[in-house]
């Protein structure tokens, strides 16, 4: 196991495409770090980087402390996983498994150890003599793992190694994975784009927009406090609610609604945006509490819970419903949110407001 740092990291491609800008983080020995963005925010590059697989423009790499920007990739101790697997079709499970060891000219009795361990931790002893072939895709994947885990690095890398499986696969993939890093440890930096994997394997999440680094901390943390608009709007399913409204003295004004707030943000009154996640928003017929008034566009019933989707003075709105309440096409809901959970945001830079 070894400690990762990464100090004013950058990579730029032919053409002036930049695309990580200035990532520094660190990521503890031991720790399961989650890289998570959309599609071209410099994810899986920052982390080809660290494998040496590209040549880093700017910015230091240390592994174990050690300083590998110019150190090869085979001698940087690190094992990664791919998205496509990459086993080989004319090799069994175990020769695949046994590969990178055979090329390091390991003992051979133990390579047999290693398999061994690596496939009773991985559940595939029953299919060592089989080829990729004869495999399902996350039998395939765990055979990739598998790999990865006999040569016993000190760093863990992996680039979506879930993407290409269907959604109940990758469920037990996760589950697997995080298994695996809590009998085995190693630290482990994870690629994704798929913020459920994210804030399930994660011990620290790193989220990326662009190049940036926008937010690292625990998952829970860039759930509920949420360093700006786009990190907000990128974590949570269904997406937040995002509302314009007026900071007068300890109260917001949405449309002709007003809502009570803990405290006064340190920004004082004037124009701001209002973000409330639809499980903190309850959609009801009628009520007192401070609310937010709707019509409803939508219901959405997926058998424990229901979404209603509402248009509100401030655009659209979902919020979550209990699954007996039935209203139709049009009328006229209250919008409850949880007063402690309402996350404010300047609206020109987009950072939230303390």
């Amino acid at each position: 196991m070894a400690e990762v740092g990464l100090e004013h990291l950058v990579k730029t491609f032919p053409g002036d495409v930049q695309a990580v800008r200035d990532l520094s983080l660190t990521v503890a020995d031991g720790e399961f770090l989650v890289l998570v963005g959309p599609s071209g925010c410099g994810k899986s590059t920052a982390l080809r980087c660290i494998a040496g697989l590209e040549e880093v423009t700017g910015g230091v790499i240390r592994i174990g402390g050690r300083r590998v920007n110019d150190v090869e990739p085979g001698d940087r101790d690190v094992a990664m996983v791919f998205q496509n697997y990459a086993l080989y079709p004319h090799m069994t499970v175990k020769q695949n498994i046994a590969f990178p060891l055979k090329m390091r000219r390991v003992p051979a009795a133990e390579i047999h150890r290693r398999v061994g361990e690596a496939a009773d931790i991985l559940g595939l002893t029953p299919l060592l003599g089989r080829k990729p072939r004869a495999l399902s895709g996350g039998q395939q994947q765990r055979v990739a793992l598998g790999r990865a885990l006999v040569r016993k690095p000190a760093v863990f890398l992996f680039d979506e190694p879930l993407s290409n499986l269907d959604a109940n696969l990758r469920t037990g993939m996760r589950t697997e994975i995080a298994r695996i890093h809590r009998e085995v440890g190693g630290t482990m930096i994870y690629v994704t784009h798929d913020q459920a994997e994210a804030m399930i394997l994660g011990d620290r999440i790193a989220v990326l927009e662009d190049g940036v680094l926008r937010q690292l901390a625990e998952p829970l943390t860039v759930f509920e406090h949420p360093a700006d608009r786009f990190v907000a709007g990128f974590l949570g399913t269904p997406s937040i609610n995002f509302l314009e409204g007026c900071i007068e003295g300890k109260t917001v004004l949405i449309g002709r609604d007003r809502l009570p707030l803990d405290h006064a943000p340190a920004g004082g009154e004037g124009p701001v945006l209002l973000g409330v996640r639809p499980q903190h928003l309850q959609a009801v017929a009628e009520t007192a509490a401070p609310s937010l008034s709707g019509a409803v566009e939508i219901l959405e019933h997926l058998g424990a819970e229901a979404y209603i989707h509402t248009r509100t003075a401030s655009g659209r709105v979902v919020a979550v419903a209990d699954v007996a309440f039935h209203p139709q096409h049009g009328d006229s809901v209250r919008l409850v949110p949880d007063l402690h959970r309402l996350l404010l945001f300047d609206p020109g830079t987009g950072r939230a407001l303390a």
